[in-house]
């Protein structure tokens, strides 16, 4: 049984460090990387056909219309597109393109509550369009102790990314400010990070950018406030 209790990872080493240790289970290997450094990014976590029928979906998806997508959650929520510009369609637990991400997404939460305590409760995502000359200025994922995201996912859908394409994720020390690391949004690729210790950002990009990103959220059940809401 996953543990009830909430285990914030604190002491974040802030040196440049691109990947979680080599070698050993994968699931392993971002414990390892969320406990010492606080990210990982992974080029090898689903096969190509998996990614390439994610790929084919969410353009699908977006020819069917996304949403522009906002800031804060439910009576707070707001679009500010000096903010952010990205759009998004969210995804039902039960969408069955992806049902295997799904699936796996589920075994990891398991598994770093099992070794991290951190005390995950839900996962909750959905397909992200960035146009051209969209961007996600600097920011935390928390929500004023509700519903707060704790841990982020970004599945990258881009094939034939180019770096004057830009659109990079950049992570930033909590201590400094300084960039942690500048993430290209090529195809497959994967990161996992904390996303409400490791202030992030979404750099102006010079062409459509794909993407499932995904949260893990705790718990945040107080006397006066149901999470999540009915």
């Amino acid at each position: 049984m996953d543990s009830p209790n909430s285990y914030r990872v604190t002491h974040l080493i802030t040196t440049r460090l691109t990947q979680g240790p080599s070698g050993g289970d994968l699931f392993d290997r971002i414990t390892e990387a969320l406990r010492h450094q606080g990210y990982i990014i992974i080029n090898d976590v689903f096969s190509t056909q998996q990614i390439q029928s994610l790929f084919i979906d969410i353009k699908k998806t977006a020819s069917e219309g996304f949403r522009q997508a906002g800031i804060g959650r439910e009576q707070e929520h707001q679009v500010n597109p000096f903010v952010r510009r990205d759009r998004i369609h969210w995804l039902d637990m039960d969408y069955p393109p992806t049902r295997f991400y799904l699936q796996w997404s589920e075994k990891l939460r398991k598994h770093l509550n099992r070794e991290l305590f951190l005390g995950l409760f839900d996962y909750e995502c959905h397909y992200a369009h960035f146009p051209k000359n969209a961007f996600y200025k600097k920011h935390l994922d928390a929500f004023n102790g509700s519903s707060n995201r704790r841990l982020s996912t970004v599945l990258y859908l881009n094939p034939a990314w180019q770096p004057s394409d830009a659109g990079e994720l950049l992570m930033y020390s909590p201590d400094d400010g300084t960039v942690l690391q500048k993430v290209t949004p090529t195809f497959g690729k994967m990161v996992i990070f904390i996303s409400d210790e490791l202030p992030h950002e979404v750099s102006v990009t010079n062409c459509s950018r794909y993407s499932l990103t995904g949260w893990f959220r705790v718990n945040g059940t107080t006397a006066v406030n149901i999470d999540p809401a009915a």
